[in-house]
């Protein structure tokens, strides 16, 4: 990692999700946004649900995304680190985004020190207590028996079922609840309790479509990323201060 470039961060990007009708813009925006990050990046950090559904077959990669895996294939290439952390919609990365594009994946939250800073780092499902079913919906999705059971579905077939779930998921329903009180999520209150045993400059989290950058104390506060959905947002710390950036105001929908 170079001292002298800016490490960024980008969740919910939801690539091909099938509640949204402007999925091609959304690709050609994100792309444009990794092609102009890359002349100062020094480090990437890809927090979840980039893509709306992935599945890692052993001998099938899922159809799409050419020109965003081949954009980060790129940074890995030119030796930025890229890390790429699963979320609830592509938890099912195994070691293609690695073997192919040099990516480090994380399946759990992180501690980090950059640029002598201590970040904890997560997509945030599964974190908020609070939201009993999502957890034991994990437990489900990450069983290995049932991930090798779902493998031996034909790709076709298994995507298609995937895809109608997606679609009935929040993103189709537009349910962000506009009373949403950061301080009062269940993820804002893990990191609290997180907090009191375990000094952390920032928390840097996805998963909640939202843009927040809340002071819990003095020195530590937490972030919530927003997504590529309304407010196509993205983080940057430049080893002194972490930014809520927005790329363009808005894609139309």
């Amino acid at each position: 990692m170079s001292e002298k470039g800016l490490i960024y961060f980008v969740s919910d990007v939801h690539l091909g999700a099938p509640a949204l009708t402007n999925n091609r813009e959304r690709e050609l925006l994100f792309a444009s946004w990794l092609d102009e990050i890359k002349t100062d990046v020094a480090e990437l950090y890809l927090m979840g649900d980039i893509f709306d559904f992935w599945y890692d077959y052993k001998k099938v990669a899922p159809r799409g995304f050419t020109r965003i895996l081949g954009r980060i294939a790129a940074l890995a290439d030119s030796g930025i680190p890229v890390h790429f952390f699963t979320g609830n919609h592509d938890l099912w990365m195994f070691d293609y985004l690695e073997e192919e594009l040099g990516v480090k994946v994380h399946r759990k939250q992180i501690i980090q020190t950059i640029k002598g800073k201590k970040f904890f780092l997560a997509h945030g499902d599964g974190l908020d207590a609070d939201d009993k079913g999502y957890i034991f919906l994990k437990k489900i999705f990450t069983n290995k028996p049932l991930q090798w059971l779902f493998s031996r579905l034909h790709p076709n077939f298994a995507f298609t079922l995937a895809h109608k779930w997606s679609a009935s998921s929040r993103l189709s329903k537009s349910d962000y609840h506009d009373d949403f009180m950061v301080n009062q999520d269940g993820m804002y209150k893990f990191a609290a309790d997180f907090l009191e045993t375990n000094p952390v400059d920032y928390f840097v989290m996805g998963h909640r479509h939202r843009m927040a950058n809340e002071k819990m104390n003095e020195k530590t506060s937490f972030i919530l990323l927003g997504d590529w959905i309304r407010s196509f947002s993205y983080g940057v710390f430049d080893g002194e201060k972490f930014e809520l950036k927005k790329y363009k105001d808005k894609a139309s929908a």
